[in-house]
């Protein structure tokens, strides 16, 4: 974040990734999506993009990426802006992403270090999705997995909507849940505050099949590196399993909205308004940099 002149800032952002689904064009809206994701939670609009891709020249036709970079550049067209420009090179695996540029007011710019003890969380989307991708990259080997089509759409959904209902609120604080988990970005979200947290695991919302492909041993590296690393500063009243679920890595998840409780009607309202999914899921905590699941 820069502020440019008087309460006017700009933010940017940069994420890309290899593919986690076969179909091209629905790889560069998922990647788009995410990385216009990192905006949103700062309470910010997009207004511009720049494309960042890697691809094999050599092993894949050029129509394959051009659909990649065609379905990045009409998910950033949903969102309201244009992919401008970028640089492409030739790499052994294709990898795609944006730089996005937003804007913000100062005085409206939501950040994920300012939640308080007593903050009501919300969350915008399911989690699983990380586990539900590993699961059909090792279907040949092992089973037919559950389809990927409610965790691609859920992928695919920006959280425009959501981001506008937290600002017109007036949310504490909030981010993203990407590649550190639901655990991960919310441990961010507490050091950064001098906080901690509780979560209700009975009102996290998961995706279908995503606690069933855990039981069969499916999960990203990064998930289980995420659980690894933040395991010794969660207090678990549950299963184990259900810490890994919640430090699973995900592509494109929701907002993690903190907000004061008698702000927390107007955030519902906002979000209802939008069509907007949600689920509280906990509360903010004088526990500082500890989260516990509470089953």
């Amino acid at each position: 974040m820069i502020r440019i002149a008087g309460d006017l800032a700009i933010a940017q952002t940069v994420d890309f990734f290899t593919p986690i689904v076969d179909d091209p064009y629905l790889f560069g809206a998922i990647a788009a999506t995410n990385a216009i994701s990192d905006i949103y939670a700062m309470g910010a609009t997009p207004i511009m993009g720049l494309a960042i891709a890697g691809f094999p020249t050599d092993k894949l036709p050029l129509d394959v990426l051009e659909s990649i970079l065609r379905g990045g550049a009409e998910k950033a067209l949903e969102a309201g802006f244009s992919v401008a420009g970028g640089h492409t090179i030739i790499d052994d695996v294709p990898k795609y992403g944006l730089v996005v540029t937003g804007v913000v007011s100062v005085e409206k710019l939501v950040r994920n270090s300012t939640a308080r003890a007593g903050d009501v969380l919300y969350l915008t989307k399911p989690i699983g999705n990380g586990i539900l991708v590993s699961a059909h990259r090792a279907k040949k080997m092992f089973h037919q997995p559950p389809p990927l089509d409610d965790a691609i759409r859920w992928m695919t959904l920006l959280n425009r909507d959501a981001a506008k209902a937290m600002v017109n609120a007036g949310a504490s604080a909030a981010t993203d849940i990407t590649g550190y988990g639901l655990i991960g970005h919310l441990l961010e979200m507490c050091e950064g505050s001098g906080t901690g947290a509780e979560l209700q695991l009975s009102a996290i919302p998961v995706l279908a099949g995503a606690r069933e492909e855990l039981a069969r041993g499916m999960r990203p590296e990064g998930t289980a590196r995420n659980v690894i690393t933040f395991r010794d500063r969660v207090r678990l009243s549950a299963l184990e399993s259900e810490l890994t679920l919640m430090c699973d890595a995900q592509t494109s998840g929701g907002l993690l909205i903190a907000i004061a409780p008698e702000r927390a009607a107007a955030l519902e309202s906002g979000l209802d308004e939008g069509g907007v999914f949600y689920a509280k899921v906990g509360t903010m905590t004088a526990d500082i940099g500890r989260i516990s699941l509470v089953a």
